[in-house]
């Protein structure tokens, strides 16, 4: 009997020993995480990495030169305070003092976790912007390069105007606005001119590799040139005489599932794959069912696309002075338009409760005006921008709140506050810094919150605030020479490329062979299984808002689940519009920052 005892131990001893081996070698690496910019750094760029586990974080992490494999450096990791969710221990390691060009990885104090690979590298960022056109030539409405197929040539039959509703009208181009495929003057205008100020302030960074209809072939314009063009041809036609603007084409009418462009089953009163409305901007709410907008004036579209015309002024007058000419009459009678109307006109919906809810105004026009003055030295334009750069203050910024409605502080960045800076005296100066700064310290101090240093509300497209306040931090260190935000500026932009807790960049096809978001809510990828490079998803959401939405539904198992907490969710999920929808609007907003790392001197 006690020799049956002995030996049944001594057998349950063994097979507990055979367990124990048959852990897989890579056991602890999924208890111990590692966050880094997927993308990589730049020589001098603040550099650090995120590693996170359920159990305490114990030894150094090596940084391992891949052509080598030997390290480059041993670094100790911080404790981090602050949590994010799901895990106990989380520690930050610095590895900035490294600045030799190669290509990397972190490894732990066992062989059993490391981090991605990533690079260090006066050209990490380089070309990046054109992967970024790219997925701007796929959103494009009417002749689409993309599928080198025609579309929406019918847009469109009007509701609203000073002529009778169901006219028609020539609206034809511009661009989807995201997975869907209607066409905003909000979203267009501003992507416009976002492209043309990129171009002004960094004209020799940008390819020439597609004409003017973005087929393959050099045509000696700069492919951003060829693209903003697409939308000021467009806003021409939204604005087809000096009284007259429309500010959208179709409506969510649109939504009856994923569909070729060419071949859409909306109807709106006109047959399938048909006509669709386009409305007159009339400055008052809108609707035409149950859902109305809400609407004081047009100024916040008519200042914007001003902006954009009189930048396509000063640029085209060395390529097409024609072009030139009629850009610089249409930013004279917009921004005409946004005087005699100032207020806001939002975006319209059918039979759903969702829009864009724009309620700034003085942001665009401020911006209009300093581009006006810049073009045509008449210092009335000078004084106006003044005037409304005084109404747009930091109180009209997303950056001092903690939620809003979707697109109501739109655009996410004022960059009127730039542009007019270099008009001014210095108190002016100073004052213009201030509303730059007095945003980035709200986000800064948000960002103390979470150990991954971000500084964003995650209300609905946190990417797009996100590109923006790194392009407002970028904008301030170039206006005041002031760079005690950088180390703050590189957390932002590290999180965009996989430096967040499901380890993911959050633009498509960047970088290749990383992870970065594949299975978007777009027809093009459910349909076709197209993977265009370079859209930027929405991002994440708050779980409330996540929580509220109609119609989400993931498809397949969240891959992320480990990663997700009860306050903030990303998911890689055709399923899910709110955080993984590739937007027009935010990619085209995000071309600046793109182009800005694009240097190895970026402050320069």
């Amino acid at each position: 009997m006690h020799f049956n005892v002995r030996f049944s131990l001594l057998l349950l001893i063994c097979c507990l020993s055979l367990l124990l081996f048959a852990i897989p070698a890579n056991a602890q690496e999924r208890e111990i995480h590692f966050r880094v910019n997927q993308v990589g750094y730049l020589p001098d760029d603040q550099k650090e990495a995120i590693l996170f586990s359920d159990k305490p974080i114990r030894g150094k992490v090596s940084l391992i030169d891949e052509k080598t494999g030997k390290a480059a450096g041993t670094f100790q990791p911080r404790k981090l305070l602050a949590g994010w969710g799901n895990f106990k221990y989380y520690s930050a390691i610095d590895f900035s003092s490294i600045k030799e060009e190669g290509q990397y990885h972190l490894k732990g104090p066992s062989q059993n976790y490391r981090s991605a690979s990533f690079s260090i590298s006066k050209t990490a960022y380089m070309g990046y912007q054109e992967n970024l056109l790219e997925f701007m030539r796929q959103q494009r409405c009417g002749y689409n390069p993309t599928l080198d197929m025609v579309c929406h040539a019918k847009d469109g039959r009007t509701f609203f105007g000073p002529m009778p509703d169901s006219t028609y009208v020539d609206v034809t181009g511009g661009w989807h606005d995201a997975g869907d495929q209607l066409k905003y003057l909000i979203t267009g205008s501003y992507a416009t001119a976002h492209m043309l100020k990129a171009f002004e302030m960094y004209p020799d960074r940008f390819d020439d590799q597609h004409n003017d209809l973005g087929q393959h072939g050099a045509n000696g314009i700069p492919d951003i040139l060829d693209e903003a063009k697409w939308g000021l041809d467009w806003i021409h036609k939204m604005h087809p005489a000096p009284d007259q603007l429309f500010h959208q084409v179709a409506d969510d009418r649109d939504h009856k599932g994923f569909k070729i462009p060419n071949q859409d089953n909306a109807d709106y009163g006109w047959g399938e794959n048909s006509y669709r409305v386009a409305y007159f901007a009339t400055g008052q709410p809108q609707g035409l069912q149950q859902y109305k907008s809400v609407a004081t004036g047009i100024a916040n579209l008519a200042g914007r696309s001003a902006a954009a015309m009189a930048i396509a002024a000063r640029i085209w007058k060395k390529i097409d002075p024609a072009f030139a000419a009629k850009c610089h009459q249409a930013a004279l009678s917009l921004y005409a338009l946004g005087r005699a109307q100032e207020g806001f006109q939002q975006g319209n919906s059918y039979g759903a409760p969702y829009r864009y809810n724009e309620e700034t105004w003085a942001d665009d026009m401020e911006w209009g005006a300093a581009e006006l003055y810049k073009l045509t030295l008449d210092e009335s334009y000078l004084n106006q921008a003044k005037v409304y750069a005084r109404k747009s203050n930091t109180i009209d910024s997303w950056t001092v709140k903690d939620t809003a409605a979707h697109y109501q502080l739109y655009p996410f960045v004022n960059l009127g506050h730039f542009v007019l800076h270099e008009f001014v005296d210095r108190n002016f100066k100073d004052t213009l810094e201030m509303y730059y700064r007095d945003g980035i310290e709200h986000t800064l101090s948000r960002a103390e919150k979470n150990p991954f240093h971000v500084g964003v509300p995650f209300i609905w497209c946190s990417n797009n605030l996100l590109t923006s306040l790194i392009t407002q931090t970028i904008l301030y260190e170039k206006m005041s020479g002031d760079l005690q935000f950088d180390s703050f500026l590189m957390a932002q932009r590290d999180w965009l490329f996989g430096r967040n807790p499901w380890g993911t960049s959050m633009f498509t096809g960047i970088p290749e062979g990383g992870e970065f978001p594949v299975e978007v809510h777009t027809s093009l990828y459910v349909l076709k299984g197209l993977e265009v490079k370079g859209g930027l998803v929405d991002g994440p959401v708050y779980a409330s808002i996540y929580n509220s939405l109609l119609g989400l539904k993931l498809e397949k198992t969240d891959k992320f689940s480990r990663f997700q907490n009860n306050h903030v969710v990303y998911h890689d999920d055709v399923g899910d519009y709110s955080t993984n929808e590739p937007t027009m609007d935010g990619t085209a907003g995000a071309i600046l920052m793109m182009t800005h790392f694009g240097n190895a001197t970026p402050n320069k």
